[in-house]
């Protein structure tokens, strides 16, 4: 139900919130749990939507060959300023490599010059990227918060740039560009400031790779060349000497979202939480599909997490009720950079220094039972001892991300409460496949990512095979029970970026 047409693809705001709300408390009050915020299942996620339109050509001057690229087919632009219409004419354009400015790694790839009002033109993902191994400034292959587009902007803004535009490039994005144009196109949504937006860049987007090449050909550079100067520390940036100009109108909307809250109490320890994750939104309507279809439907991504919220709801009341409390956490706007789970973890219904940790769930593929899990952030917290503890009991293993590259830590609502210090597991199904072995698992993750991932096609099947989903449930529901009826509070090991924050949270406790 949550992605058929009729729920228009879930996006924040839509009529389809509204169904999903409808839909999810019907069905965690029929499971048995009490709402969660007081006496309502709701916590308002106050947001703001920008819609970008009349959007012109980029076009670039003062190079060897006047450029123009077009919407869609070679960026995608928008802005997170509450501004009726945006207007950069003939910006200087600066290359400031990966656009990281971490001093505790002595590295500062705006160093040397001011880009107040420039456009800059960023490469995806960290330096190390391409590292055989995690070793390197940035862990090496692991994809670090510095790759991800999020900080990209965040920096570009700090450092008071007009613009910054990633460029594209498959295999560093972990997708392809047909993801990009659909996450961009229509409404986006933020999360409401008390400055609408001022402080952030005028103008955000991301270039397709062949365009960036042109642009920097007609600077009299090479992009190749110049991405390789900018994996060593050291690198300083680069004024192309050549001049930006977009334009584009903005359709703007506040809209009052929601976290869909439901808790069942503990029995002995009430005031104990367990938390179990899943983000109900998605797309809404985006770039139609060849046959026409425009609705998003997020059956895959995430209408699985978000049903298995309620699976698990229904477990655990019909085993009657652990000795701590479990809230069932559906946040909106996870898409659009998980704003409804930093909002929780910025305004927290449930004490998260009480919280004692949680497992975010996002995404279930179809592909059928396996021999293993993927855990990414693997060794980060004493969670991991729980998870071993019950695949031990059923004969499956648990193997570290084999794509550490694609950032996934830093792309799901874990990560929100993570950074503030509650322990928090993020579990992938597994892709050694009981039929078919490692080929098999990995064909399936490549056919999602390529045909459905972000696009009108991810839809519910009919014949699809639950079985891994399930052998993954009952693996989720063992951990969390097992937490929920413990006295202990698992940490951060030692030394992990997260340690010291729930250290604090706790003390006292």
């Amino acid at each position: 139900m949550l992605s058929s047409d009729e729920f228009e693809g879930r996006a924040p705001g839509s009529v389809g919130e509204q169904k999903t709300i409808a839909l999810l408390t019907e069905r965690f009050a029929r499971a048995g749990l009490k709402p969660g915020n007081g006496q309502n299942w709701l916590q308002k996620v106050p947001l703001v939507s920008i819609e970008a339109g009349k959007i012109s050509a980029l076009t670039i001057s003062g190079g060897k060959t006047p450029l123009s690229f077009e919407y869609g087919q070679d960026m995608v632009i928008g802005t997170y300023r509450e501004a009726p219409t945006i207007d950069i004419a003939n910006s200087d354009v600066v290359f400031v490599g990966y656009g990281i400015n971490a001093p505790e790694k002595g590295w500062n790839d705006y160093a040397g010059l001011d880009v107040k009002g420039k456009t800059v033109i960023i490469l995806v993902n960290d330096p190390d990227y391409d590292s055989p191994d995690l070793n390197g400034d940035f862990g090496g292959k692991a994809m670090t918060y510095y790759g991800r587009w999020t900080y990209k902007y965040e920096e570009a803004a700090r450092q008071g740039a007009a613009a910054a535009l990633i460029v594209h490039d498959t295999v560093p994005a972990a997708y392809g560009w047909g993801v990009v144009e659909s996450s961009w196109t229509g409404p986006q949504f933020f999360a409401q400031s008390a400055d609408k937006g001022a402080s952030e860049t005028r103008a955000n987007g991301w270039i397709q790779k062949e365009a960036a090449e042109k642009l920097l050909a007609s600077a009299g550079q090479d992009l190749a060349a110049l991405s390789a100067a900018a994996k060593r520390k050291g690198f300083k940036p680069v004024p192309l000497g050549v001049k930006a100009s977009v334009s584009f109108a903005n359709a703007i909307d506040t809209t009052m979202s929601n976290n869909i809250i439901g808790i069942l109490p503990g029995a002995k320890r009430p005031d104990e939480y367990v938390l179990y994750t899943a983000h109900w939104d998605h797309l809404g309507r985006c770039k139609p599909a060849d046959d026409g279809d425009d609705i998003c439907n997020g059956a895959v991504d995430n209408a699985t997490g978000t049903a298995a919220l309620v699976a698990l709801a229904e477990a655990f009341s019909k085993a009657g009720a652990p000795d701590r409390s479990v809230v069932f956490l559906a946040v909106t706007a996870e898409e659009s950079g998980l704003l409804g789970s930093s909002y929780y973890g910025e305004n927290p219904i449930y004490p998260l220094a009480q919280t004692v940790g949680g497992i975010n769930m996002d995404a279930f593929l179809m592909a059928g039972p396996s021999r293993n899990v993927t855990v990414v952030g693997q060794g980060k917290s004493e969670l991991d001892d729980y998870l071993d503890a019950a695949l031990k009991s059923v004969g499956r293993v648990a193997q570290p991300d084999s794509m550490p590259q694609n950032g996934y830590y830093y792309r799901s609502d874990h990560f929100s409460l993570a950074k503030q210090g509650v322990p928090m597991l993020y579990i992938d199904g597994g892709d050694d496949l009981l039929e078919g072995g490692k080929a098999a698992g990995e064909a399936a993750a490549k056919d999602y990512t390529v045909n459905r991932y972000h696009g009108p096609k991810d839809e519910y099947n009919p014949d699809w095979n639950w079985s891994g989903v399930m052998q993954d449930l009952s693996l989720y529901y063992s951990i969390g029970r097992s937490l929920a009826m413990s006295t202990a509070w698992p940490n951060w090991v030692e030394g992990d970026e997260f340690r010291a924050i729930r250290d604090k949270s706790r003390e006292g406790k």
